[in-house]
């Protein structure tokens, strides 16, 4: 029994040394305040952190704001994955990337996003050059801490990130790896309009046709019903009317079907008005296009506006069947703040596109071949050494390594454990 006890002792002392080292590292950074936090299970400590950005990288007079970083420590020779999200970050969650590689985690809020906004919203700081300035400031700050390799990883405007940082900064680390992540090139891409009109079965998009038409005929009868279900909830509506968020809705259904694969066995026909409303609110949401809403997610629609494109909606088929929208030209899904006037500029994606295409070497393309939003991911190039999994019957929610087949994560984590020279413990 002494003997157990004096080695618990000893893992004690360890553990308590290790972590006053790693806090006097922290400590030591510039412009950093740390908060200690729950450790995840087999980590040996991890911090929120709030780390003092410029809003402009190039002009420090600009003034600056704080942006949360959740750090997961494991060990510092070990791989550091540095987590690229696209919006609010609002818990400290291990991503399986850093799982599968062992690696420290900085879980990064996007700037305008959540905690990570400054005292006064001036959107010409929001762009894909400051955006990916955060990253690299991040990145050159753990220099000081981590010895290991480093990776890159985002989903789905977090992985548009990835792809950005890496195009900005393609020497800050050693694999680049964006889920469903899309690449626009234009405010309003066609690329979208095609996949739609070819995924999936003639009969499933037909009956999702029909499912619109009849919900849209029907709107009158459908908004008094949706008054209570908005009563019910609580949802206010200034942003778009009522009927606008309505329309909008009914247009978003075939974009929201695929991105999530849902099944087509299940889509109602000649069902009764109720079951086709609660199937609308159950794959689109009517919540989407509430104030709360419009206002959480006012920085990303402004970046779509603006630089990142997005994707609208053809109106052919509802000649006559909308009241509520202004359908010439195509309704558009960038719901700008305020409905301020954003000037589009596709010069970075574009770009960046050519750029991946020749020189966008070691990353990771993970899509899920259902998925909308596979439309406009970054196409295969025979340029480079990058590998692309669209993974099949998987979509915006399911295309993760976890689900790949076994040919797919055996050349996943082969060509990973030859990128980052690691081995990775897996069955394969």
């Amino acid at each position: 029994m002494k003997y157990n006890y004096t080695l618990i002792l000893c893992c004690l002392l360890t553990t308590l040394f290790s972590q006053s080292e790693l806090e006097k590292k922290l400590f030591e950074l510039p412009d950093v305040i740390f908060t200690k936090i729950e450790t995840p299970e087999g980590y040996e400590s991890a911090y929120k952190l709030m780390i003092k950005q410029p809003l402009d990288h190039q002009n420090q007079d600009a003034g600056y704001f704080y942006q949360k970083v959740y750090y997961s420590h494991i060990q510092y020779d070990k791989p550091t994955a540095i987590i690229t999200n696209g919006y609010e970050k609002g818990r400290n969650n291990i991503t399986e990337v850093a799982t599968l590689t062992e690696a420290n985690q900085l879980n990064v809020e996007h700037r305008y996003f959540g905690e990570s906004m400054p005292d006064s919203v001036d959107y010409q700081y929001l762009n894909f050059e400051q955006v990916t300035a955060d990253l690299h400031r991040i990145r050159t700050l753990f220099d000081e801490i981590n010895t290991g390799k480093w990776i890159s990883t985002g989903i789905s405007k977090g992985g548009t990130t990835t792809i950005l940082y890496k195009y900005f900064y393609p020497d800050d680390v050693d694999v680049s790896i964006p889920y469903v992540a899309p690449l626009n090139y234009e405010y309003e891409e066609q690329r979208i309009y095609d996949f739609l009109d070819n995924i999936g079965s003639e009969e499933c998009r037909n009956d999702l046709l029909d499912l619109q038409k009849d919900l849209l005929k029907n709107s009158d009868q459908v908004l008094s019903m949706l008054e209570w279900y908005v009563k019910g909830r609580n949802l206010k509506f200034n942003y778009f009317t009522l009927g606008e968020a309505y329309e909008y809705s009914v247009l978003e259904l075939p974009f929201s079907f695929w991105q999530y694969g849902n099944d087509c066995s299940k889509i109602p026909e000649d069902a009764n008005l109720t079951t086709q409303v609660d199937y609308l609110l159950n794959i689109v949401g009517l919540d989407f296009y509430s104030d709360i809403e419009m206002q959480k997610f006012s920085s990303h629609y402004y970046q779509s506006a603006n630089q990142m494109g997005y994707y609208g909606f053809e109106t052919e088929d509802f000649e006559g069947l909308l009241n509520h929208l202004d359908y010439k030209p195509h309704p558009h899904a960038a719901f700008v703040p305020n409905k301020m006037e954003v000037k589009w500029d596709g010069t970075i994606t574009n770009k960046a596109a050519k750029w991946i295409e020749e020189k966008g070497n070691n990353m990771l393309y993970i899509n899920g071949a259902l998925d909308t939003w596979s439309a406009t991911a970054v196409p295969p190039s025979d340029k480079v050494n990058s590998k692309w999994f669209f993974m099949k019957d998987k979509h915006h929610g399911n295309a993760r390594i976890s689900n790949m087949t076994a040919n797919e994560k055996s050349l996943f984590i082969n060509t990973l454990e030859e990128w980052l020279d690691i081995n990775i413990q897996i069955d394969r």
